[in-house]
């Protein structure tokens, strides 16, 4: 038995009464620990197993804030989502234990008591502060909550995190400036904590960020954590002396293992105890990363260096205590066990919610479809006057033709300019249903039912310029049944974009394959090559499921099945190619 054995067990004891001591009577959680949690993934290389995570144990108590820090590649990241139950790499396999009070916890009791907030901002960029909060709310709060007190809460945040000035402003698109770095931080923050959670999990929180604003951030942080009894736990890479000293606790890793693990005040004694000592006037957080950093390891002393800090850690008596204080959390547990369900809204509200939501962002989000306006507006009004009142001679028949084909075909090919403003969805969606608030079904109808409007809007719009302008079939019928054909088209279209940005959630990527879809519509509709020359496998494999080719067979039919043309006396053979064209098209 080690000399020390007995201080370290009534350490324990004083560590586990201090935890109890400091939750109130009507906390759930108390405690949030892991023990033996390590995650394997499979090198691609060798086959063989490899571990990221290799048994890191630690403990966070209510009030607290504890920071995950490590070079990169040190595995802040692979942790932070081992312990929000995510998939914490491609492919990889956890095992260990996660335990709330104790008891271990599933991944439904997680996903109910915590919040997690991505490194990248998924904020909405044309709603204001007050009505991102007030949606958050509304998509996380049940019923039983009323709307005054959904509102008292979504006010009283927006005061703790200091954007009472700003309630008003929109977050910002590229079209119009709105918040800055610091307080889209703050309001990702406060849009997570509105739904009550007990566990807050914050990656990277001040990435991007000057040490002004992230000292700004940490601050309304801890400052929320201790006044609402939160278990925050955070990654953060590089921070100044005095945003980290605004945390509570250390977890510093190096290549999957811990280095480190105890309260920020205690670590610069325990590295000096290990042959380390901080020099005067030097950052305790620089200088704990740049002892364990192997990225700059040229001779392999820095790597031997981080071997000897992780053996050093493993055999310390603040290791050992550590374990203790977990383990006596475990014996604890059947005195406090963990009991919580939780209280969700109604199935009906989350898509009313993303209904309203999408309306106001359609309306107010230029880059959704009020620079689609102006697009097409444009193409109608070239068409319009390129194909300038044809008359019914035969010289205008394949003219017309071809104005039929380019309308519908650039229609479809121009909604590429939505894949933009549904990435900036979908974004929000990730991060949403990680949290439990959102489902892809309430997700895509809303998103699909709101689009509908404006997408008559614009067909409406295009055909009232183009159809009259050209001088397609001068009857209302034909021309609704015009607009009906283009209305499906530019649905068709749109449902395309959606696909492959959900696919390919990389904007760059995402509109190059579109575009390419969209070409290979226009080539294999029927108007450019005839079906009976047309290559076989591009008959029979694209052919029949491009929407293109519905369209524009339609809409031929719609404009010639009943026109009657004059016919020059000396041409009879240029009216039947003329026809044979159009069985080709068809058939």
């Amino acid at each position: 038995m080690h000399p020390n054995d007995g201080q370290g067990n009534a350490a324990a004891d004083l560590e586990m009464n201090r935890i109890q001591s400091t939750v109130l009577a009507n906390d759930i959680v108390s405690s949030f620990a892991w023990h033996n949690l390590s995650v394997v993934v499979k090198d691609h290389q060798t086959g063989r197993q490899l571990s990221i995570l290799d048994k890191v144990c630690g403990i966070v108590r209510a009030g607290e804030v504890l920071a995950i820090m490590g070079p990169s590649g040190s595995g802040k990241t692979t942790l932070l989502n081992a312990l929000a139950h995510r998939v914490a790499a491609a492919g990889a396999t956890t095992c260990g234990d996660i335990l709330l009070n104790g008891s271990k916890a599933s991944l439904q009791t997680i996903r109910d008591l915590s919040s997690y907030v991505e490194q990248e901002d998924a904020l909405i960029g044309s709603l204001t502060v007050r009505e991102t909060m007030i949606f958050a709310a509304r998509l996380s709060l049940p019923a039983t909550v009323t709307k005054r007190e959904a509102f008292q809460r979504v006010d009283d945040l927006i005061a703790s995190f200091g954007l009472q000035s700003q309630a008003h402003t929109i977050v910002g698109t590229t079209m119009k400036k709105g918040l800055s770095g610091g307080q889209k931080k703050r309001l990702g923050v406060a849009s997570r904590l509105v739904t009550n959670p007990k566990i807050l999990f914050l990656d990277e929180p001040t990435s991007g960020l000057d040490s002004a604003l992230s000292l700004e951030v940490c601050t309304y942080i801890k400052d929320i954590g201790r006044r609402h009894n939160l278990v925050i736990v955070a990654s953060i890479h590089q921070p100044s002396s005095a945003t980290f000293m605004q945390f509570d606790s250390l977890c510093l890793l190096s290549g999957g293992r811990t280095c480190y693990f105890g309260p920020i005040s205690a670590a610069t004694a325990y590295f000096a105890n290990v042959g380390h000592s901080i020099p005067a006037e030097t950052n305790p957080a620089e200088f704990f990363l740049d002892l364990i950093n192997t990225d700059l390891d040229k001779d392999g002393e820095i790597r031997r260096r981080t071997d000897q800090i992780c053996q050093s850690w493993v055999a310390s008596e603040s290791q050992k205590r550590l374990e203790l204080v977990v383990q006596k959390s475990r014996e604890a547990a059947s005195k406090d066990t963990l009991h919580y369900s939780v209280e969700r809204p109604s199935p009906w509200n989350v898509p009313m919610v993303l209904l309203h939501r999408s309306w106001i962002k359609s309306y107010r989000d230029i880059m959704a479809y009020g620079i689609r306006i102006v697009m097409y507006l444009g193409l109608a009004i070239l068409m319009g006057t390129v194909f300038l009142q044809f008359s019914t001679e035969q010289k205008y028949v394949q003219p017309y033709i071809n104005a039929i084909f380019f309308g519908s075909a650039f229609m479809s090919f121009m909604a590429v300019a939505y894949v933009p403003a549904f990435l900036e969805d979908v974004n929000t969606f990730k991060q949403e249903r990680a949290n439990g608030l959102v489902g892809p079904l309430a997700f895509m109808t809303s998103n699909f039912i709101i689009g509908l409007p404006f997408l008559f809007i614009i067909t409406t719009l295009f055909s009232v310029v183009v159809y009259w302008l050209i001088g397609f079939r001068s009857d209302a019928s034909t021309f609704f049944m015009w607009v009906l054909w283009l209305f499906l088209d530019l649905v068709a279209a749109e449902s395309l974009v959606v696909l492959i940005s959900s696919v390919f959630n990389i904007f760059v990527v995402a509109l190059a394959i579109t575009a390419f879809a969209n070409g290979l519509w226009m080539c294999v509709d029927g108007f450019l090559v005839p079906m009976n020359i047309l290559n076989p496998f591009w008959k029979y494999v694209f052919h029949y499921i491009d929407y293109q080719a519905y369209v524009f067979q339609g809409m031929m039919v719609n404009e010639f099945q009943y026109r009657q043309y004059d016919c020059a006396e000396s041409s009879p053979a240029y009216l039947a190619l003329l026809l044979l064209s159009f069985y080709l098209i068809f058939y």
